[in-house]
């Protein structure tokens, strides 16, 4: 049974692709940095690692040989928390390089824009991608940015390029843009478009600044699961900054106990 799969409560992403030690000196650059912070989420409330890798100059990538490496690490420091890995493209990615990266590395979950897979219009590639991690029992959440690619995810289920099977999704309340802080009322838009579309998934969001613990409060009293952490927001929920990632957890485990 893949731990991931249904996604558990709260999910840590401590870093993500674009911040850096300027933006915050606790957020986590290195492996032994994410695991040990990853430790400490797991005490405080967090189920999941949804992880990022740097390079040694701090700069996102998509390398197999260092997801690897932290896998491995997080399976002897805080074996009871699984790893969902990211084939984010932050604009330095194409479809090609996330799927090599899932040709190379088998892992427990994987995150994936629906949008950046079909960037390149080759259906065939992502089908076999899709497919293949299914048939390999690994954890697909499906990264939706707005309503209009609610519809998408199920067009492309009807066409068989996604299977149905398990459907997880992540509802993103905002963009990365500067200054962006989401709403609760962002959600409903979203879960209107997947009542329409006929999707029924196993779903969770994300939402950016100040009112990040009131979108994920919000998103907990209708069923969803939380995506936590350093990735999306830097602030406590009483505007305070974070002084790192487990305090945000347990900011939230709070508001939602």
């Amino acid at each position: 049974m893949n731990r991931l799969s249904p996604l558990p409560q709260i999910m840590v992403a401590p870093n993500g692709a674009r911040r850096g030690k300027a933006d915050h000196a606790a957020l986590p650059v290195t492996i032994a940095e994410t695991v040990a912070t990853a430790r400490a989420c797991h005490a405080a409330g967090a189920g999941a690692l949804h992880a990022h890798v740097r390079d040694a100059d701090g700069a996102h990538v998509l390398d197999a040989g260092l997801y690897a490496e932290l896998i491995g690490e997080m399976a002897q420091a805080v074996p009871d928390m699984p790893v969902q890995i990211t084939t984010e493209a932050a604009g330095i990615f194409a479809p090609a390089d996330q799927r090599a990266l899932l040709r190379r590395i088998t892992p427990e979950g994987v995150s994936i824009s629906l949008a950046e897979m079909l960037a390149d219009d080759d259906r065939a590639a992502a089908r076999r991608c899709y497919h293949d991690l299914a048939e390999a029992g690994v954890a697909v959440q499906h990264i939706i940015y707005d309503t209009a690619q609610v519809q998408r995810l199920a067009d492309e289920i009807a066409a068989g390029t996604v299977p149905q099977d398990h459907l997880s999704v992540l509802y993103v309340l905002g963009r990365y843009t500067q200054g962006q802080v989401s709403a609760p009322e962002d959600l409903l838009p979203f879960l209107a478009a997947a009542k329409g579309a006929g999707l029924a998934p196993d779903w969770g969001i994300c939402a950016f600044g100040q009112q990040e613990t009131a979108c994920l409060k919000s998103a907990h009293g209708l069923g969803g699961k939380l995506r936590v952490g350093f990735e999306n927001n830097l602030l406590m929920a009483d505007g305070a900054l974070a002084p790192d990632n487990a305090a945000r957890v347990a900011d939230v485990v709070r508001a939602i106990s």
